[in-house]
């Protein structure tokens, strides 16, 4: 009993990552993080290389008999046909000197301000993969989703292109940048629209968009604290988008006015350009701080 006793107490969490894109881009990112991989006869000339890596290390890796066992592995049914077993992954915390590096390499942060469900962390995660943000920000509050099987299947291999930390809630880490980074809301009901973005933000400073809890919105807190409330423009036949769907639109308009930087990715060979546009001087002003809807 001893003996068991103390093998629990060095058993090492494990997440359970599933489904067929998310487990090839761990497998070709980070195989270093795989302790165990599963997978169905179907699947298996696809992780060829990784289970070389994974017998040099003496780690657990085989065929399955029954899909059942990958659901029972994973929890889900949408494992498609293959399971890591990696440690749990522990969000660190931000601490200044990263922030402060943000703050001069000018990059471009997504805030989850209490994204609840996993479904839609991992579709934010898949679109700022997608469009180039690799700095996600997550508060501690316990609404927040974490970093969870489902979150990693939506976000589709983006989860391993991204840096995800936490703060203590929005609204602190919005006080943080402020004067230091454009920080904007998406908001159902902000004066400024997507099409506004060039105007408001500019190339010479990071910047911060945040996404807010599915029923709630943005606490006030957060909201009080950013410099722009910004809305995507659409009919009134429903009031808002899903925030994963507007994460998804947001980014794409970001990524249209500011292009990604050639460190941002491979394949970019375009140059640093100011996108901002001096003949609307007043617009930033306009905006700045209005929440009377």
């Amino acid at each position: 009993m001893e003996m068991n006793t103390k093998a629990e107490k060095f058993k090492v969490p494990e997440l359970p990552v599933c489904g067929f894109e998310a487990v090839k881009a761990l497998a070709r990112k980070h195989p270093e993080k795989i302790r165990r991989l599963f997978f169905t006869q179907e699947k298996a000339r696809f992780f060829g290389n990784v289970c070389k890596m994974l017998a040099a290390e003496r780690r657990i890796y085989r065929t399955v008999e029954q899909e059942s066992e990958l659901e029972k592995l994973s929890g889900s049914i949408h494992h498609q046909g293959v399971v890591a077993m990696i440690e749990a992954p522990a969000v660190p915390l931000l601490d200044f000197d990263t922030l402060d590096q943000w703050v001069a390499e000018k990059e471009k942060v997504i805030l989850c301000d209490r994204v609840s469900n996993s479904q839609n962390f991992g579709a934010i995660i898949r679109s700022a993969a997608f469009f180039g943000i690799h700095k996600i920000v997550i508060s501690a509050e316990k609404e927040q989703c974490g970093i969870t099987t489902s979150a990693y299947r939506i976000a589709q291999g983006g989860m391993e292109s991204v840096d995800i930390y936490r703060v203590s809630n929005a609204a602190w880490f919005l006080a943080k940048t402020e004067g230091r980074m454009t920080r904007l809301a998406a908001h159902h009901r902000g004066r400024a629209h997507t099409t506004d973005l060039k105007q408001l933000c500019s190339i010479r400073e990071g910047i911060v968009v945040v996404f807010g809890n599915e029923e709630n919105g943005i606490s006030r807190e957060a909201e009080k604290q950013c410099d722009y409330l910004v809305k995507i423009p659409g009919t009134r036949a429903v009031e808002s988008l899903n925030v994963a769907q507007a994460a998804a639109v947001f980014l794409y308009c970001l990524r249209e006015y500011f292009p990604l930087r050639q460190d941002e990715t491979a394949g970019s060979g375009g140059q640093d350009q100011d996108n901002s546009d001096d003949s609307f001087p007043d617009l930033r002003e306009t905006f700045r701080r209005h929440r009377s809807f």
